[in-house]
């Protein structure tokens, strides 16, 4: 049993309240996810050129600065680094592949939880509303976010198999329910050569989605296909760059909710999640159908 929570902003005036609205539903979830929590927030879109990636460091109190310097000297770029406690966002105009790779070999200790012109990534181990306060959320400001609380049914409870996962750039997913054959999944992948780097079913998802969209799918048609190749019970919420979409499966038996406006879409399991956003009494509230693309543009 775990939590999923959901929020686009229709409305530009609201933006700068993304994170106020949005933590009162991911704190609703703790009941249903109490051992950690995370979001992706899509923010601003960054120039073309440019990219930005989310860091997890071991401890709270880690020293970035020999990071930062190391990096600097060996791309030769005027990196900036946000630092947020053991979480922190480098802005640079590296590709992916590049710093993935040097992150990697010299500073193992270093998880990068995402790349992409507007994702930012927190996510640990915790109470949600605790994991809240630790990074700020209420403060945090854009267009859209995904977040998660997690029960853990079949891999350790640690900061990297805490939701969401990523894959690609702009590209995260958060989990309901359980996928039956991710081996088979990740077999399919890594032949591919597609890494992974937890033993999670949800990252095989995410992973899966994520390659047909870079095989020249459109998301919905990768959706389309997850339908006949993810084998288990499920909903899905999931993030890109301008859109925000949810599924579940044949059986639809993980819950959630849709409450719809004109200024906003926001998702939670239960709907005493979303009791506290304004205008909930007029909204469209519906319970997403099994097996049908519900998808929504920023």
């Amino acid at each position: 049993m775990c939590g999923i929570v959901g929020l686009l902003v229709k409305n530009p005036a609201m933006r700068s309240q993304l994170g106020e609205l949005m933590v009162p539903i991911l704190e609703e979830m703790a009941s249903r996810g109490p051992e950690s929590a995370g979001l992706a927030v899509f923010t601003d879109r960054l120039p073309e050129t440019d990219r930005k990636y989310s860091l997890h460091a071991p401890a709270w109190d880690y020293d970035w600065a020999p990071f930062e310097a190391d990096f600097i000297k060996r791309f030769g770029t005027e990196a900036q680094l946000a630092v947020k406690g053991n979480h922190a966002v480098l802005t640079c105009d590296e590709p992916a592949d590049a710093v993935k790779a040097w992150t990697h070999q010299h500073y193992p200790g270093l998880h990068v939880l995402s790349a992409g012109r507007r994702i930012d990534i927190y996510k640990d181990t915790g109470h949600p509303a605790d994991i809240a306060k630790r990074y700020d959320f209420p403060k945090l400001t854009g267009t859209h976010v995904v977040g998660h609380t997690r029960m853990a049914t079949e891999s350790a409870v640690t900061p990297d198999r805490a939701h969401p996962f990523t894959a690609g750039e702009d590209f995260c997913l958060v989990h309901n329910g359980t996928i039956s054959n991710p081996f088979m999944i990740r077999r399919k992948l890594e032949h591919r050569g597609i890494r992974f780097e937890t033993d999670n079913d949800t990252e095989a998802a995410t992973r899966f989605l994520e390659w047909r969209t870079r095989e020249g799918d459109s998301l919905e048609q990768a959706l389309q296909k997850g339908f006949e190749e993810l084998d288990g019970f499920y909903t899905f919420l999931i993030g890109t760059e301008n859109k925000l979409a949810l599924v579940r499966d044949a059986f639809a038996c993980k819950p959630a909710i849709v409450a719809e406006t004109d200024d906003y879409v926001a998702i939670s399991s239960e709907f005493r999640g979303l009791a506290h956003l304004p205008g909930v009494n007029n909204a469209k509230l519906f319970e997403p159908m099994p097996e049908e693309l519900y998808v929504w543009t920023v």
